[in-house]
């Protein structure tokens, strides 16, 4: 094996485009809570420790899939000898010595949810990922503590609640997808033995609580309006994003692979809603 194909294996555990999306969602955070520009190092260390431990997180899942990703995902790095068992537990804990090295830095809040984001990244596939419905909501705990860490970073000089009101409503709009997610990939995982939430209660109860967590999160949508920590701009974005979401719940029932792609599409919307809450009343008093 080259230094190449190592060095390709390891960018592989990482799985850089996670690594991206959740350093974007951590700095959104930080956005949304108002206090990136006063301060700016404290974020680029929240963004950079969220980056390093969902990298660690990827890596370490990795390590404790490697006997089921020999059958079943062999092109990975460790099937396929890029990287050895061992050096991919290495790396790992390499990565979340550095995450928490940078984490240790911030406010007392974002330190304590660094902490718990640790303990499920490594707990995850040994312990929760099997338990029907558990799995599926560490992940989406773990997306939505990403921006309410982002907003725990600037500490003093921003204001956390609207970041905690966006950081619930991901959290329940991930978990629907994640749980359609899981009927889209039902037989596979029937035919491995995994004891996923459609294979526990069912399909089309699976379907009908994914729909009533969205309908919740769109309910609660309004709500930063309402409090009065954005304007009508928010309003005028978050909107459209609720259509496509609940739009998404119904196409789930005849169409789940579709009901999801549109459905992360929605979630996108509602964060840049928030993005424009927090914006557009600075510009134009909306």
């Amino acid at each position: 094996m080259t230094a190449g194909e190592t060095v390709r294996g390891l960018l592989e555990l990482l799985r850089p485009v996670n690594v991206i999306a959740a350093s974007v969602l951590t700095f959104i955070g930080a956005f949304v809570a108002g206090g990136v520009t006063e301060a700016p190092v404290a974020v680029a260390a929240a963004v950079a420790a969220t980056g390093l431990a969902v990298g660690a997180g990827n890596a370490i899942n990795d390590y404790f899939d490697r006997e089921i990703d020999r059958i079943n995902q062999p092109e990975r790095a460790i099937p396929r000898g890029a990287v050895s068992a061992r050096g991919a537990l290495a790396y790992s804990l390499v990565l979340f010595a550095l995450a928490t090295g940078l984490a240790v830095t911030l406010p007392l809040l974002a330190i304590g949810i660094a902490v718990v984001n640790l303990v499920a990244l490594v707990a995850y596939t040994e312990f929760f990922k099997g338990l029907p419905g558990v799995g599926n909501a560490v992940v989406a705990y773990l997306v939505g503590s990403t921006f309410l860490f982002g907003a725990a970073a600037v500490g003093e000089y921003g204001d956390v609640e609207p970041a905690v009101v966006l950081a619930l409503l991901a959290a329940i709009a991930t978990l629907t997808r994640e749980i359609i997610k899981d009927v889209e990939d039902i037989e596979g995982d029937r035919a491995e033995g995994l004891r996923t939430l459609p294979i526990a209660i069912g399909e089309r109860r699976a379907i009908a609580l994914s729909a009533i967590l969205l309908a919740i999160a769109v309910l609660a949508s309004p709500v930063p309006y309402l409090l009065g920590y954005f304007g009508v701009a928010y309003l005028l974005v978050v909107v459209p994003a609720d259509a496509i979401m609940l739009y998404a719940a119904a196409e789930s029932v005849g169409d789940p692979t579709a009901g999801q792609s549109h459905l992360k599409y929605g979630m996108f919307l509602a964060s840049l809603a928030f993005i424009v809450g927090r914006a557009v009343p600075a510009v134009s008093g909306l």
